[in-house]
């Protein structure tokens, strides 16, 4: 059996025909990914998106941002990222509980075998993020009541140096290692998925694999310069499709395209590669 949850980052909605950087719509970007997530062969358990939900966490842009999402077929779970508002969220989403009401956005959610475990990175008013002892603590107490399940770890920003500078600056700058020697104590973590980067970035971690996914619009730029410059690209968008494969106890993860392609075209005919 298959269990997958498909994982969207930093969508950055804005208000209805207001522009992100004065130059682009990110709304139908995130209908593409919607629409590409609504065509994949296998529909998901489960939709996360991990972060910057919103360019500045207006009510407003919540709005705009629930229209958007409305076409998904499955359970969404919602991550604050440094963009964001957690009232604004809570206001926008009353029927996610999960949600809470407390300092943080923190949750556990079982999806199929797997437990989804929910950190909250945010630091409000600054673009970096904290791990504090409390959220650390909490962690510590869902791991510890989780030891019989496969965990994905969920959080905005990345716990290790991505190596571009400009977002480095602004990443995870405290508590990363007390994260790390938490997270090597629980060999059932099989992945830590995080936004923030809108790329693809992979590394061990903790004894495990963390990542980050693209974005549905804009990237940010792969230039890994010490000094490299803070700006984006209109490279192809997407998302990653996290699969756990029951038969070998595996968490598989791939990075999707968002958008309509041609294709699938066949390999063989009557049997013979096609000539």
């Amino acid at each position: 059996m298959i269990t997958s949850i498909v994982q969207l980052s930093d969508p950055h909605i804005r208000e209805p025909g207001r522009l992100a950087y004065k130059r682009l719509d990110t709304a139908p970007y995130l209908s593409m990914a919607v629409t590409s997530v609504l065509t994949l062969r296998q529909q998901p358990d489960a939709v996360v998106i991990t972060g910057d939900l919103t360019d500045f966490g207006r009510p407003d842009e919540y709005e705009h941002l629930r229209k958007l999402l409305s076409p998904l077929r499955t359970s969404i779970y919602l991550l604050p990222g440094n963009h964001d508002s957690r009232t604004a969220m809570r206001i926008a989403f009353p029927d996610h509980p999960y949600l809470g009401d407390g300092d943080f956005i923190q949750y556990t959610i079982d999806i199929g075998p797997l437990r989804l475990i929910a950190l909250d990175t945010v630091v409000p008013g600054e673009s970096y993020g904290r791990l504090c002892s409390h959220r650390l603590a909490w962690l510590e107490q869902a791991l510890a009541e989780t030891r019989e399940r496969p965990v994905i770890i969920a959080m905005h920003h990345p716990p290790f140096r991505t190596l571009i500078g400009h977002m480095d600056e602004i990443g995870l700058l405290e508590g990363a290692t007390e994260l790390e020697t938490i997270v090597a104590r629980h060999s059932n973590v099989q992945r830590i998925i995080c936004g923030h980067l809108h790329r693809a970035i992979t590394t061990r971690f903790g004894g495990t694999i963390a990542s980050t996914t693209p974005a549905p619009a804009h990237q940010i730029t792969l230039n890994l310069a010490p000094d490299a410059s803070s700006d984006w690209m209109l490279e192809p968008p997407g998302f990653q499709v996290h699969a756990w494969d029951e038969g070998s106890g595996r968490l598989v993860s791939h990075t999707a395209a968002s958008g309509a392609f041609a294709g699938p075209y066949p390999f063989h005919d009557n049997g013979l590669l096609i000539d």
